[in-house]
């Protein structure tokens, strides 16, 4: 059985679907019972389990052959991060009581940085899962195309999607979310020793201006990429309720300067099928945005 957490999520998701897809026993890990329902429905065991509470992580995790483990983001955090910490002690007092075959985790592209950023949370629990006495997983996806969410409604209206990243030709290695899902059903029925990473992208990377066109291509009008200055993003994420908006800067950061990126060469490196273009084509589609 495959304990999945962050299963209402897009990559939780679309792994919990592959799974049940193959006839494969899954058990949703929820908070709410009303969305825990959805997946009963469809065969599902369900678990009801906050991040942070380990007793009811535990008991959702006994019996699984294999753990699913998404942290939930924090994109606002208190300094030392706080949050992630009491959640990454639940999760690894769960892990330790229930004592899965196996682990995957979900990570993210950077959490091998060593400059404190946003993606940090991420580098705190590969740490931590690292020292179990289970085989773990880490699956570390590039920038999600998903984000590009936010951009639908002033493409749509204005012909202008807003870009942090910068500059708006240099490609970043992006991927998909059900491209994720795919690789990560593939992973958790895997068997391995101790602890690997495996990373991945999509067939090619995007940069901002390869965004605009797929937006263009899939509203059928002109749209360019225009940069947000770095100088105006510390008020901006502040005007926005942020308290804290230095990590989200320093990940920004990264990614512009290049120190958030997969290793050229790297052997722990896989790549997806599905391009920005058709990514970008289902959230215009999705948003009612394409006429």
């Amino acid at each position: 059985m495959y304990a999945i957490t962050g299963i209402t999520g897009q990559v939780g998701g679309a792994l919990g679907s592959a799974l049940l897809e193959q006839g494969l026993p899954v058990r949703a890990v929820v908070r709410d019972a009303g969305k825990g329902a959805l997946w009963a429905a469809r065969g599902c065991d369900v678990a009801l389990a906050d991040m942070n509470d380990a007793a009811a992580l535990t008991a959702a995790f006994v019996g699984a052959d294999a753990v699913f483990i998404l942290p939930p983001s924090e994109f606002d955090p208190v300094p030392g991060y706080t949050q992630a910490r009491e959640t990454i002690e639940a999760i690894v007092a769960a892990l330790i009581a229930a004592r899965p075959a196996k682990v995957l985790c979900l990570s993210t592209i950077g959490a091998d940085a060593v400059q404190d950023n946003l993606l940090t949370q991420r580098t705190l629990i590969e740490q931590a899962l690292s020292a179990l006495p289970i085989p773990v997983t880490f699956l570390r996806p590039g920038w999600f195309i998903e984000n590009a969410l936010w951009d639908v409604a002033s493409a749509r209206e204005n012909g202008v999607i807003h870009s942090f990243l910068m500059p708006l030709d240099k490609p970043i290695a992006m991927v998909a979310t059900k491209d994720i899902g795919a690789l990560a059903a593939k992973l958790i029925q895997e068997d391995w020793i101790g602890n690997r990473i495996v990373e991945l992208e999509g067939p090619r990377r995007v940069s901002p201006n390869d965004l605009a066109a797929a937006f263009a291509k899939a509203l059928r009008r002109p749209v360019r990429a225009e940069i947000v200055t770095r100088d105006s993003w510390e008020a901006m994420f502040r005007g926005q309720g942020a308290t804290n908006p230095y990590p989200r800067i320093r990940m920004l950061d990264g990614f512009n300067e290049g120190w958030i990126d997969f290793a050229e060469g790297s052997a722990a490196l896989r790549k997806g099928s599905i391009d920005a273009d058709t990514v970008i084509a289902e959230l215009v589609a999705g948003d009612g945005s394409a006429k």
